[in-house]
């Protein structure tokens, strides 16, 4: 039998600025709201990013989680996800306040440097919010979103060994998933391995059925039974690889973080639509939504009641 799809949900990001949806959670009341939404309508695990609720730009304050992650907490019994990608030219240790300081289930974890150019999307917009949005995505024109082996190592003895978090291993590319089973054959990890497939950035793989067969095909070879896969792709490919993931026996995420529309041309209210969305997909599919528990199990999570919020 299938296993149940796990649906991850990513309700704000630090990609997406305020001027590109008036329905992007920016304060950390709207972030909770958006995350308890989330969960009831079938996510079993939320990647959390925070905003200043000033301006909205990415906020990594551990001050500012904590405004709403004791909420998220108390209101469901889902898995909290902390970002450790934080905002586009944070520093490492910036990066990795909030996780530290809140000592979650789960953390993502980049496996690898590169371009992130979301630069593109400022053509699209004339009259901003805040000035500081045109900036932001200007100046991935010049960008590298470091993610070394010196950093990821840091990252994964500072909240893997030091916390017990396991991490959503986000792979942008084929070469991530070859420095995942170098990391894994340095013993930095443990199994299962939670590998969170990622389409559609600029300077990542694109989003093409083709690369996500690819990219299963390989991740299959080198991970074998030891990991559970998703799948996530930016924009209107949202849907369809998500779709597809689940056909192939994978997990997916939705969220506003990836994508801020519903249909073409429709924006998505909420992270809670799209996520009711796919799950009335997966269960049309014939197959089962997982609960967090059952997330957690398969997961090898360490529990919600040994996180520090």
């Amino acid at each position: 039998m299938s296993k149940p799809v796990i649906i991850t949900c990513a309700p704000t990001g630090g990609i997406h600025t305020p001027t590109m949806s008036e329905y992007l959670p920016v304060t950390p009341n709207e972030i909770a709201e958006a995350s308890i939404e989330a969960v009831e309508a079938g996510a079993s695990i939320v990647h959390l990013h925070a905003r200043n609720p000033e301006d909205g730009r990415p906020d990594a304050r551990p001050e500012t989680f904590m405004q709403f992650l004791p909420r998220i907490k108390q209101s469901t019994g889902a898995v909290m996800n902390i970002s450790t990608g934080g905002g586009l030219g944070m520093t490492r240790e910036e990066r990795l306040r909030a996780a530290v300081h809140a000592s979650p289930e789960m953390a993502s974890m980049n496996m690898g440097s590169m371009n992130f150019g979301i630069f593109p999307m400022k053509d699209k917009y004339s009259d901003w919010k805040h000035e500081w949005e045109p900036e932001f995505l200007d100046m991935t024109r010049d960008f590298i979103f470091r993610n070394t082996f010196a950093d990821i190592e840091y990252a994964m003895k500072e909240l893997g060994e030091g916390h017990g978090t396991k991490f959503e291993f986000e792979c942008y590319d084929v070469g991530h998933l070859y420095n995942l089973a170098w990391v894994i054959d340095q013993g930095w990890v443990k199994p299962p391995f939670f590998v969170q497939m990622v389409f559609g950035i600029l300077g990542g793989i694109g989003a093409e059925l083709d690369n996500l067969m690819h990219m299963h095909r390989i991740a299959e070879r080198l991970f074998g039974d030891d990991y559970e896969w998703s799948v996530l792709a930016a924009g209107r490919h949202q849907m369809p690889f998500a779709t597809q993931a689940a056909l192939l026996g994978g997990n997916l995420r939705v969220g506003l973080e990836d994508s801020l529309y519903i249909g073409p041309g429709q924006k998505a209210k909420s992270s809670a639509e799209q996520v009711r969305k796919i799950s009335s997909i997966v269960e049309n599919l014939g197959l089962g939504v997982a609960t967090p528990d059952e997330a957690r199990k398969r997961l090898g999570l360490k529990g919600g009641d040994k996180v520090a919020f």
